[in-house]
């Protein structure tokens, strides 16, 4: 069984007099990459939530987020008094000075001061973490449900194009024959065209087709074609995170069908190694998501 590395998960709760969001989304990644977005209150938590996240999710890029709406009427935010006061004594008097009347106006013109309005902290409440943690850890496995959804139907298209080469593979056989015949009816042709008049050496005639012969031979490469797909099955059986290992097996598939391709001397084989290439490379474009 094999994940994918495209997800996602979404909760939304209340707790208190807050409404409480956390979002994860996961895309493909060469490694574990985590990117969060967390109000100031959490940020203590960060490295607690990114362990969470890598026991759980191992690789990918990572999104997290957690947002915090305020349902009560409370504010962070408060008027400063004593800054406030003081401006005020302070224009207060120069307008006295300036002999200016001190009207409502001036208490709009001091709010636009600096520091006139601080923003009060509140500390972290340990029961409402555990709640948020919680809640944390279910969508990450939300997050990895989906996953496994999507790792099924990879597995399954994975799965067909790698019966497709296996099939195309069996059906090179029949047109191995003709090929060795297509060998030597050039060869001997060619020396025909020389007009050696017969004083041709039938001994290392028959050494040389021996050797294009056997530089020509597909067998080795059928037998590591066959080896190959056969391991990539049982390693797509694998529980563990094996996306990386079936990349490593695909490049070896890959070399085997390139030799396959470079020895045929013949089209109807030829035919057959552009079509598993094509299957191959199918098969490289669902593993890039594959964990």
């Amino acid at each position: 069984m094999i994940k994918s590395m495209t997800g996602y998960g979404k909760a939304e709760f209340e707790t208190g007099n807050k409404k409480i969001t956390i979002e994860l989304k996961s895309l493909n990644s060469k490694q574990l990459d985590i990117n969060s977005r967390l109000p100031m209150l959490y940020r203590e938590k960060d490295l607690v939530i990114r362990k969470a996240i890598s026991e759980k999710l191992i690789r990918g890029k990572i999104d997290f987020s957690l947002y915090i709406e305020n349902l009560g009427t409370e504010s962070n935010s408060a008027i400063n008094e004593s800054i406030v006061t003081a401006y005020f004594k302070q224009m207060s008097e120069l307008q006295q000075k300036l002999g200016l009347p001190v009207s409502e106006q001036i208490m709009q013109n001091i709010m636009r001061l600096p520091d006139t309005v601080k923003t009060v902290y509140e500390e972290l409440d340990e029961n409402e973490w555990m709640a948020i943690l919680q809640k944390i850890q279910s969508v990450i496995g939300m997050l990895d449900g989906f996953r496994v959804q999507e790792g099924n139907a990879l597995e399954q298209d994975i799965r067909s194009n790698i019966a497709d080469i296996q099939s195309l593979l069996s059906q090179i056989e029949p047109f191995e024959k003709q090929r060795i015949e297509n060998v030597k009816t050039r060869i001997q042709d060619n020396l025909n065209e020389i007009a050696l008049n017969g004083n041709m050496d039938k001994n290392r005639f028959e050494q040389e087709l021996i050797y294009y012969l056997e530089k020509l031979d597909i067998n080795e490469e059928k037998v590591r074609l066959t080896n190959h797909c056969s391991y990539f099955l049982e390693t797509l059986d694998n529980t563990s995170d094996v996306g990386k290992k079936l990349g490593f097996i695909a490049q070896e598939i890959g070399r085997e069908i390139n030799t396959i391709g470079s020895k045929a001397n013949e089209s109807n084989i030829q035919r057959l190694v552009v079509q598993m290439k094509d299957a191959l490379e199918r098969i490289k474009e669902q593993l890039l998501n594959v964990l």
